[in-house]
């Protein structure tokens, strides 16, 4: 499963949809410019259609520094023989670039997050390689929001991935997971003033999750109450702790409160783009405020 150590992931990724409903160029277009304004990783979900493995192999295909993390590759979506494989050739292929974030994602209904993840490892790590070793190791993390998730990514992978959090949360992940574990977290970001606009674009974003039975108990867990959940419209307090939202200084002054929690990194998600546009203005102010010069 390896560790994260020689991987070039940095503070702060972009975690992005954009590339799920893109053409392959103005994919290619856009990671080469990230790559060249130093952003140290792309993060990608599996979700729309995008096939998470072939997706990685692609982008980092396309560039030479990046690192590529699956943020998740749904473990419903192959059999485990089949991501082992596809996970060892990318580390054969692009050695310390690639890191294999794998979830639960929507899941089957009456199965067990815990369980169903446990199983999965189990088969993955029984796997028979036949192909030639990797020139770097195969490195993989697990999606974990609860306790029990978050313990199994310490003791079985090389940390976790958290989506939608707070960091109060980040603190509490920090402590289960320990010292030496990864913790990457995404936090989403809307470049909108207006507080009634910004509170619209933000709650269409999230209500998805604010409807999905294990975001819910996530929220509640932190403390957040029926009232904010508010039938999956979410209150403006729970709102405005998920989407950092305003001008650039007001959400760069926040996103350091996840490192500040005990991250070592966060994926900084654009939302409130266009369909059919590209968040490359943006991600190319975040890059001047929040990376190395």
């Amino acid at each position: 499963m390896g560790t994260i150590e020689n991987m070039r992931l940095g503070r702060y990724g972009i975690w992005t949809f954009d590339f799920e409903d893109q053409p392959a160029g103005l994919i290619r277009d856009s990671v080469r410019e990230l790559e060249e304004l130093g952003w140290p990783a792309v993060w990608i979900p599996e979700s729309e259609g995008r096939e998470a493995l072939t997706h990685a192999g692609f982008l980092l295909s396309a560039t030479e520094r990046l690192t590529v993390v699956n943020g998740i590759a749904q473990i419903w979506a192959r059999e485990p023989q089949w991501t082992r494989g596809a996970a060892l050739l990318l580390a054969d292929a692009y050695p310390d670039r690639h890191l294999l974030g794998l979830g639960f994602g929507a899941g089957k209904p009456g199965v067990k997050p815990l369980r169903a993840m446990n199983d999965y490892l189990d088969a993955l790590d029984a796997g028979k390689d036949v192909n030639p070793a990797p020139h770097g190791p195969m490195r993989r993390i697990l999606a974990a929001y609860g306790p029990k998730m978050l313990e199994l990514a310490r003791d079985r992978s090389a940390g976790a991935h958290t989506y939608h959090v707070t960091p109060e949360h980040t603190a509490q992940a920090r402590e289960i997971l320990g010292a030496g574990p990864f913790l990457g977290v995404e936090h989403a970001v809307l470049f909108e003033t207006d507080p009634a606009r910004a509170r619209e674009i933000a709650r269409a974003h999230l209500h998805l999750y604010l409807t999905s039975e294990y975001n819910v108990a996530k929220f509640r867990r932190l403390g957040y109450t029926e009232e904010d959940i508010d039938g999956g419209r979410g209150s403006d307090r729970l709102v405005d702790d998920l989407v950092l939202w305003g001008d650039l200084e007001a959400i760069t002054a926040k996103l350091g409160g996840h490192l500040d929690a005990g991250a070592d990194h966060v994926g900084v998600q654009v939302i409130g783009v266009e369909p059919g546009t590209s968040a490359m203005p943006h991600w190319r102010r975040l890059a001047e405020a929040l990376l190395p010069a």
